[in-house]
């Protein structure tokens, strides 16, 4: 079997070298049998094999080590050159067969395609949030969202967090999920431990409507709900009035639309559903033995991991 195009059955959580975080998470999600939606890894050796054939190796050693990563503007300009090159670069031929292959086999019109880097998700740095993410992908646009996906390892964002931690001299490379678009009715993200107060007895679960894209971003303050683990009850929901969500436009992508008056300040999960999510997301916490940071969908009465990776700020 190719290295890499990694079905998520193929891959567990030993696999993050190969699979970034985002990846080896999800690959050992379906080993344990969780709902998550189908898809593949294209694995970081795919990237690193496109960017020794497109030579582009020594144009990120020359960008990174004369830009100054005190200077907004160095970066900035480093970015730019980066992200062009790679967008410019051809796609290799037979990987993107074996790509094209592999998202026929999902059988799905839509896909959601992230970014996951190698060195994502990890105690010493989590790269959540500095790399990019793409929703209602055709196999039409595939191709060129995974190399946007690739050159976002150089945003100037990305750029700069790799100083600040300081792992501008470490090999960082990076994967990219393909899955199932999940169409979510609500979405949101479980903290199986308080953030706040850090009270690994209670669960924090957020929910909006629309796509979970507008909870992540902080767009919309979301419905809050505390479960008390020890208990199995919930302590506290905190219902919050939603203006805006986002839905699909197909192939073009998502767009953000007025929330129907009969939702805007409704509950968004029923206590029965909030029981079920926490049941879940419980049960992934103990797979892992340590609080974890969960993203979900709720689709056509189903619910949906999207992701986990443990909470960094315990």
């Amino acid at each position: 079997m190719s290295k890499n195009v990694l079905p998520f059955s193929k891959i567990s959580k030993k696999d993050v070298r190969l699979a970034g975080g985002k990846g080896a998470n999800l690959g050992q999600l379906v080993r344990a049998k969780f709902p998550v939606p189908p898809g593949f890894v294209v694995s970081s050796t795919a990237f690193e094999s496109f960017m020794e054939e497109a030579d582009l190796s020594i144009e990120v050693d020359k960008w990174l080590h004369k830009l100054n990563p005190k200077n907004v503007v160095s970066i900035d300009r480093a970015s730019h050159e980066l992200r062009d090159a790679i967008r410019r670069a051809q796609f290799p031929e037979k990987l993107g067969q074996e790509i094209t292959e592999e998202f026929n086999r999902l059988g799905e019109d839509y896909v959601a395609v992230r970014s996951s880097a190698t060195a994502e998700d990890s105690s010493v740095a989590s790269w959540a949030g500095e790399l990019e993410s793409y929703m209602y992908v055709t196999e039409k646009k595939l191709l060129g969202t995974i190399k946007i996906c690739w050159s976002s390892l150089f945003t100037p964002r990305a750029i700069f967090y790799r100083f600040e931690k300081k792992l501008h001299d470490t090999p960082v490379s990076v994967a990219v999920v393909v899955q199932k678009m999940v169409n979510s009715e609500v979405a949101g993200i479980t903290f199986t431990a308080h953030p706040v107060t850090k009270d690994r007895n209670q669960m924090v679960i957020e929910a909006g409507w629309g796509q979970g894209e507008s909870i992540v971003s902080g767009k919309i303050t979301p419905d809050t709900y505390i479960y008390d683990k020890v208990v199995g009850a919930l302590i506290d929901i905190n219902v919050s009035t939603q203006a805006e969500m986002i839905v699909s436009q197909g192939a073009a992508g998502t767009k953000i639309v007025k929330v129907p008056k009969k939702l805007g300040a409704k509950q968004k999960l029923s206590g029965e559903k909030i029981m079920e999510i926490a049941a879940l997301c419980g049960k992934i916490e103990k797979h892992y033995k340590s609080p974890q940071d969960i993203e979900w969908a709720f689709e056509k009465n189903k619910f949906y991991i999207t992701q986990t990776r443990p909470i960094t700020t315990l």
